[in-house]
């Protein structure tokens, strides 16, 4: 089969990247090998190749959201059958779906409604379920009315916007000028240009002198600093890319600061958890069919183009996202 491979720790730029023939995988006895139809592409793509845990076994194939067909199955597997229509996020520390077949344990698979294509599936897993854990998994939204999420044209905020949205929440996002229109379009209740405005100026301006309630912070361990002042009494902070620094001292109104570690699930040895993955996609998949949610499908490429589509979103060149077929 076809597969983009790492083949050593020595490759960690994207255009070392290769396309190669290597051996079609065959399921172990709790897994499931997947035809696979479509995958999303994601920043921790190519973070793998430029920073890989000392744990891969190489060649490595890259790829971690996948949506496709079951054609085999391993022996301890019950509750799917060939041809299930299926879709999951895997683990990186294991070869991936960025090739033809790939082989993934069952319990975090989930199956596709029925009226959810290949694309849309393939790009509602990494982010939109980073997104969806921060809101309905880490976040209590008891007595909560107001959100600031950062990048809100990003796989990550884009999608938190919508499930911010159906949550009932007033919704505040940042963003750059060049992206304004692309936001706009998910209905945040305040854009701020966080290139020309002030973002905590903003927020007290937009909630009173109050704070928000919630902060959704994918950029970084410094914004996330700056967040903890912007939070109202009794708020919380999700960060999911780098923790702040917490010599304030925050517990004086009562905050609260988690954090999303979405593929960590794989290597938790928790049941429970794992299968979490599997229940997390079924929901969003079942909000798209239901016309609740947009995926935010920037563009489809050719599974060809998969290292052309991850500089690209290196570059901050793409709001939403890229989604490869290979069928």
């Amino acid at each position: 089969m076809k597969a983009w491979v790492i083949k050593s720790s020595k490759f960690t730029e994207i255009d070392q990247l290769q396309l190669l023939e290597v051996a079609r995988p065959q399921p172990h006895e709790k897994e499931l090998l997947v035809r696979v139809h479509d995958v999303g592409l994601n920043p921790v793509d190519y973070k793998l190749i430029e920073h890989q845990p000392g744990s891969l076994l190489y060649p490595h194939i890259l790829g971690l959201d996948v949506a496709g067909e079951v054609v085999e199955i391993g022996k301890q597997v019950d509750k799917f059958k060939k041809g299930d229509r299926v879709f999951y996020h895997g683990d990186l520390t294991e070869s991936g779906g960025f090739a033809e077949f790939g082989t993934v344990k069952s319990d975090v698979v989930a199956k596709m409604p029925d009226k959810l294509t290949y694309p849309q599936a393939a790009a509602l897993l990494c982010s939109a379920m980073t997104a969806y854990q921060a809101i309905f998994r880490k976040a209590n939204l008891e007595n909560r009315h107001t959100v600031l999420i950062h990048a809100g044209a990003g796989g990550v905020g884009g999608i938190a916007i919508q499930l911010a949205k159906i949550a009932g929440l007033r919704v505040f996002t940042t963003v750059s000028k060049q992206k304004k229109d692309f936001v706009a379009h998910l209905h945040p209740d305040a854009i701020i240009d966080y290139r020309t405005q002030n973002v905590t100026e903003q927020i007290q301006r937009l909630t009173n002198g109050l704070g928000v309630d919630l902060i959704i912070n994918t950029i970084g361990a410094e914004a996330a600093t700056q967040d903890l002042k912007r939070l109202a009494y009794n708020g919380a902070l999700i960060a999911i890319d780098g923790q702040p620094n917490l010599t304030t001292d925050y517990a004086k109104l009562g905050l609260g600061v988690f954090s999303v570690n979405l593929g960590g699930a794989h290597q938790s040895h928790n049941t429970q958890q794992r299968h979490d993955l599997a229940v997390m996609a079924t929901q969003l998949g079942e909000l798209v069919v239901k016309e609740k949610l947009d995926p935010l499908i920037n563009q489809e490429i050719s599974y060809r183009d998969i290292p052309k589509g991850l500089q690209m979103i290196k570059d901050h060149k793409v709001t939403g996202k890229i989604v490869a077929k290979f069928m």
